[in-house]
């Protein structure tokens, strides 16, 4: 079941801007965790390359997760 398009926190009990904040900062906290796998995965085929690029990826996920955290601080 998809949510409403008009679902402002009846539902979940939190109003639509701090899910998506909520969401958004476990969706970075999440794509950082994967991306440590995808990491590990390319040095162990010693290609410095695209580990490289998975860390710069997983750098800004963490950027994004902490700026959503800083955000929610001052929300809920």
């Amino acid at each position: 079941m998809e949510a409403s398009a008009s679902e402002t926190g009846q539902v979940t009990g939190t109003k639509d801007k701090d899910y998506n904040i909520i969401w958004f900062t476990e969706q970075c906290l999440s794509n950082a965790l994967r991306l440590e796998t995808y990491i590990q995965d390319a040095e162990r085929e010693n290609d410095s390359d695209l580990a490289d690029f998975f860390r710069k990826a997983q750098h800004e996920s963490q950027k994004g997760a902490e700026q959503g955290k800083e955000l929610l601080k001052g929300r809920l």
